[in-house]
């Protein structure tokens, strides 16, 4: 086989992976937006601060109904450290956010089976217990308290648009200002994520021409099963934090891997480690300071391989463990075909393009940013006669020191009329 047929073949079986999943992930992303724009969440925000079983529960809760993007949930963690939310809950937020939430459930459904999605709820949950059992042996409370100084002196980032007006659900289904707020969601979601999505295509559509026997390299599979299981568990989370995929973009190569024969906990391992990818680590250390990166890099990876054990060792005893033949790379990439899919994948379709057509209609972009906001809900600033909208207040005081920056790097790039 040529350059240009490995080409052709990897392009090909990344379309294909993306057509097999297409409809899951509008759907995940419409679910998430929908919570993300309905669901009041200052009063769970407030009542983040301290320690114990509640808090930390209350940050699985509003993880679990934010955004899947692994950027957006350490931005909107390191917000909620500095507003004085423990360590435990600022992690526990961000494991609900990138494996408790929905679209990630539903295209692992569609790829490799119930039971990965059923084990990376699972997982989450036990990833959030460990760390919460464990986050002492490796951050001391000073340490802590350090690092919250130093998270409020790192920039802020960006977060998703709150909950807005308080309306009963019959009004939030016929207002367009509701709707616009889970436009906007849904939006800023597909922004921040495309990138890492289109990525974990593509990588596994070239990872999948090496064949299996590029996979007997890495996994040891012919030891004994503990054995196995162990470096498994070890390399998943290795290969994640090269490959620099993360959220979402990371399932399609899971899917490679399980077909190429890593085992039911290396796959959970390599999921689980989305938050400890190598561009993670560096943010960590810019909001944290080196020394508290390092130890909560430790306690994630620690908490991530025990959990991938764990979680196996319960499906193994009930009988849930995937049997029988792995999936070949045709019953990964599938086809396209005329069948219930297509349909799916055409509704999605209408779906997608009318929540963008909405933030078109009702939008203004941030010109510091980039982001698509509404109009009526923006942050907002007159400027020699023009109005200039902000997603928050952190792009505004960005623009009111430096506004020649973003006009004229706006001008440039066509958004700014």
């Amino acid at each position: 086989m040529n350059v240009l047929d490995v080409i052709w073949h990897g392009l090909r079986d990344s379309l294909l992976m993306a057509w097999e999943v297409w409809w899951a992930l509008v759907l995940g992303f419409l679910v998430s937006a929908i919570v993300q724009a309905w669901v009041p969440r200052e009063r769970v925000e407030s009542a983040l601060s301290g320690s114990g079983p509640k808090p930390i529960a209350l940050a699985t809760g509003l993880g679990a109904a934010s955004s899947s993007c692994s950027y957006a949930a350490i931005a909107i963690g390191k917000s909620l450290f500095q507003k004085g939310a423990s360590a435990a809950s600022a992690l526990a937020f961000q494991f609900a956010s990138t494996n408790l939430v929905w679209e990630l459930g539903l295209v692992l459904w569609v790829l490799i089976g119930w039971q990965f999605a059923v084990a990376e709820f699972l997982g989450g949950a036990v990833m959030i217990v460990l760390m919460s059992l464990l986050l002492r042996v490796f951050v001391s409370r000073r340490l802590e308290a350090q690092a919250r100084e130093h998270a409020v002196e790192a920039d802020t980032g960006h977060q998703h648009h709150m909950a807005g007006e308080q309306l009963s659900w019959r009004q939030r289904l016929s207002s367009a200002r509701a709707w616009s707020d889970v436009a906007h969601n849904f939006r800023g979601d597909w922004q921040m994520l495309w990138k890492e999505i289109t990525t974990g295509f593509v990588l596994a559509g070239f990872i999948a021409q090496f064949g299996n026997g590029f996979f007997q390299h890495l996994f040891v599979r012919h030891a004994s099963a503990p054995i196995s299981t162990l470096e498994n568990v070890v390399v998943g989370p290795i290969i994640a934090v090269l490959s620099f995929v993360c959220s979402v973009g990371n399932v399609p190569l899971a899917a490679v891997l399980w077909s190429g024969g890593i085992s039911f906990a290396g796959v959970l391992a390599f999921l689980f480690a989305d938050l400890i990818v190598l561009p993670i680590l560096a943010i960590y250390r810019k909001y944290y300071g080196t020394r508290f990166a390092v130890r909560i890099t430790g306690l994630m990876f620690t908490t991530m391989v025990l959990a991938a054990l764990v979680v196996d060792g319960i499906f193994s005893a009930v009988g849930l463990l995937p049997t029988g033949q792995r999936p070949s790379r045709a019953a990964i990439f599938s086809s396209i075909r005329v069948d219930y899919k297509l349909w799916l994948n055409l509704l999605a379709v209408g779906i997608f393009v009318a929540l963008f057509w909405l933030t078109a209609r009702r939008g203004a972009t941030d010109p510091v940013c980039g982001m698509t906001v509404d109009r009526v809900k923006a942050v907002t600033k007159q400027l020699d006669g023009k109005t200039f909208y902000f997603c928050s207040n952190h792009c505004l005081h960005a623009f009111e020191a430096n506004p020649d920056k973003y006009l004229s790097a706006g001008a440039q790039a066509g958004l700014l009329s």
